[in-house]
């Protein structure tokens, strides 16, 4: 038996055993008891909350378990495609996406577990989107809120994600000293550097030194708030730039494209552009996929159909205008003046017309 298989056991001891901690045997208060004061009622309700939300966490982290046990049993006699796992996941209402939510929640808490940050009766000390928060924290802020736990404090999402950013704020190459400082003696709010931090980690070196210049210069909100904004449509730019087929880089230059945008105040509007381009052409390939696969599945089925099926021969006679190479499409209601057509035509390579013949 492994480590992360002991681990395990014993907080399945832990969530069943028969004490208070583990019990879902509480009393909801009556809302109509005028007796009960306001202060005294939110206090049992909050901790019956919490009661229900550590059996949630620890509810889900064994579902994770299972749903990772059923996924490898499939991998290693399946047929390669995962096709039972998902066939289980579809017997039971459960998305794909949910189940590897659960699957990482459950990694998440075997690893804690294992390196021993955390013993299994602390589990109880968290709600769950605090465990969550704390999975995905820095190795530091897991050894910290561990040992919170340990000591007893109940673990909040808001108190993880507060130390998540003291933290950002304190260790970032990206964070400036001027900024760090100022966060330090709690003249800049931390909750405003880590997004700031979060954004400039997608950037190049290059235009994260550009940006830590700017809040060299200007260590204030304000600027933290202009910053995050400008590198979150600078990596949107870039992102989208590189996948633009029409942009060929030996006619444009897109890094000085980038420099004159930001030097006129035009960043959001340029980002916004190239991603609308990108889209755009994205939108062309899929509506020729489509009409391409429209006129096969037309063929097919008028090939098929003939003078017993005049219905079928109706339907085909309605799509054809959507098989031309000129297609009509109205945009809103007919009857109303806002209404436009639009008229895409498309125009049929070589290989096209090599299918033909």
């Amino acid at each position: 038996m492994d480590a992360a298989t002991r681990a395990a056991t014993q907080f399945a001891a832990d969530i069943t055993a028969d004490s208070a901690e583990a019990s879902l045997a509480f009393e909801i208060p009556d809302p109509d008891d005028a007796a009960i004061s306001e202060a005294d009622f939110q206090q049992q309700i909050e901790t019956a909350w919490q009661v229900c939300d550590r059996f949630d966490l620890q509810t889900d982290i064994w579902r994770g378990r299972i749903l990772r046990a059923v996924r490898d049993r499939e991998k290693r006699g399946g047929d390669g495609r995962g096709t039972g796992f998902l066939n289980w996941l579809k017997n039971r209402d459960i998305s794909k996406s949910q189940a590897y939510a659960l699957i990482d929640l459950a990694n998440s808490a075997d690893a804690l577990l294992q390196d021993g940050l955390l013993e299994d009766r602390d589990v109880n000390q968290f709600s769950k989107r605090a465990f969550v928060e704390t999975a995905q924290s820095a190795p530091e802020v897991q050894q910290m809120v561990s040992e919170a736990a340990r000591r007893g404090e109940q673990i909040t999402r808001k108190a993880v994600k507060q130390l998540s950013d003291e933290w950002t704020a304190m260790s970032s190459d990206l964070v400036p000293t001027p900024v760090r400082e100022k966060a330090a003696n709690n003249t800049i709010p931390t909750r405003y550097i880590a997004p700031m931090v979060k954004e400039m980690q997608k950037l190049p070196p290059a235009h994260q030194e550009s940006l830590k210049t700017e809040m060299t210069l200007n260590p204030d909100v304000d600027t933290l708030k202009q910053v995050t904004s400008e590198a979150r449509y600078l990596s949107k730019y870039i992102a989208a730039a590189s996948q633009v087929q029409t942009l060929d880089p030996d006619l444009v230059d897109l890094e000085l494209a980038l420099d004159e945008a930001l030097r006129i105040g035009s960043l959001n509007s340029t980002a916004d552009l190239v991603n609308q381009a990108t889209q755009l052409e994205q939108a062309a390939a899929k509506l020729y996929t489509a009409w391409k696969r429209l006129n096969s599945l037309a063929e097919r089925v008028y090939v098929d159909s003939g003078e017993s099926t005049p219905n079928l021969r109706s339907l085909l006679s309605a799509l054809a205008p959507l098989t031309n190479e000129l297609i009509e499409i109205q945009l809103g209601d007919p009857t109303s003046t806002a209404s436009r057509t639009v008229r895409l035509k498309i125009m049929p390579d070589s290989l096209d017309e090599a299918d033909e013949t």
